[in-house]
């Protein structure tokens, strides 16, 4: 398979990717999904901006690069000819490990975010303020109860930074798969078929 092909689909696939992580971050800014009465009740790590920048601007532009590998054929494989394909594939590693760091920013914002909790109102008190401590409500959900505002707050946060945990993820496995492809891409020009092409420089 031609290493710009490879490289259109897996810019398909962080494009809607992109645009999710960018959508449940928006999310986590109405806790409980209400309209939030200050900034200070909205979790901290909201703030990092993680599905935004991270999977979001950061990815979109790997996600561009990517699609526009496709425009190169197969034709010069391993030969003089496919220098600039050679070039474009190696501008493809470098976005890829930028797309790497983006994604691999918002896997750990998001894991702090589900370890912590969600900041919320608890009992017999006036101050917004995280009530677990190192994940303990995971394993036990008698402890929700400390959270009395906003309504629903845990399950709301814990959906949508897991939502962006996986995400991330997967955005960083498809940005590591081109990291390789495009290695390939720079020494074999266009195609993972190096030594292997005819004359007419088909697969």
């Amino acid at each position: 398979m031609c290493t710009g092909s490879c490289a259109k689909c897996l810019g398909v696939t962080l494009i809607p990717l992109a645009i999710l992580c960018t959508l449940a971050n928006i999310l986590l800014f109405f806790p409980g999904g209400i309209v939030s009465d200050s900034n200070d009740h909205i979790t901290d790590e909201v703030w990092y901006f993680g599905g935004i920048l991270g999977s979001g601007v950061l990815m979109v532009f790997p996600a561009l690069v990517f699609l526009g590998l496709k425009n190169n054929d197969c034709c010069g494989c391993c030969g003089n000819e496919s220098c600039g394909k050679r070039f474009a594939m190696f501008s493809s590693f470098i976005f890829a490990a930028v797309g790497v760091v983006g994604a691999g920013y918002n896997f750990i914002v998001s894991a702090v975010a589900i370890n912590k909790g969600p900041k919320c109102l608890g009992q017999n008190s006036t101050q917004w303020d995280y009530q677990f401590h190192n994940g303990d409500y995971l394993t036990n959900r008698d402890l929700w109860t400390a959270c009395q505002k906003p309504e629903d707050i845990i399950p709301w946060n814990l959906t949508l930074f897991s939502l962006l945990l996986i995400m991330s993820g997967v955005q960083a496995v498809l940005c590591a798969i081109q990291v390789i492809n495009g290695i390939l891409g720079t020494l074999c020009g266009d195609c993972s078929c190096c030594g292997f092409c005819g004359g007419d420089g088909a697969v």
